[in-house]
């Protein structure tokens, strides 16, 4: 499969490799010649849009694209413009720590002697 920038299509990618891994039969169903992730997200967001909803689950999304790569002849549809939100962070950069240095610092006496 192909590798992408974008967080929806990163998502389904995952899946897919995922079930992939698992599942022989659909590992080989992923290489099919006539299938890419272009066109299966297309197919995706025709189906959202035929449904009227706003919101699915990701399972519901998932399976949507298992169904594209299974099915040979499947209408995927015209290329559709839309804002789609990835609820979940795919691969969160790791945060970064920060420590702070306490220093005493005392007024010494310009009498006293310090052995330290």
């Amino acid at each position: 499969m192909e590798t992408t920038n974008d967080p929806f299509k990163e998502a389904i990618t995952n899946h897919l490799q995922e079930v992939a891994s698992k599942d022989e039969l659909f590992a080989n169903t992923l290489l099919k010649p006539n299938k890419n992730l272009d066109d299966c997200a297309t197919y995706i967001l025709n189906e959202v849009n035929k449904s009227g909803r706003q919101g699915f689950a990701d399972d519901e999304i998932y399976n949507m694209a298992i169904h594209y790569y299974d099915e040979d002849s499947i209408e995927i549809g015209e290329k559709l413009s839309a804002r789609i939100v990835v609820n979940h962070s795919l691969a969160a950069p790791p945060k970064p720590t920060y420590t702070t240095a306490k220093t005493a610092t005392t007024k010494a006496d310009t009498n006293q002697i310090s052995l330290f």
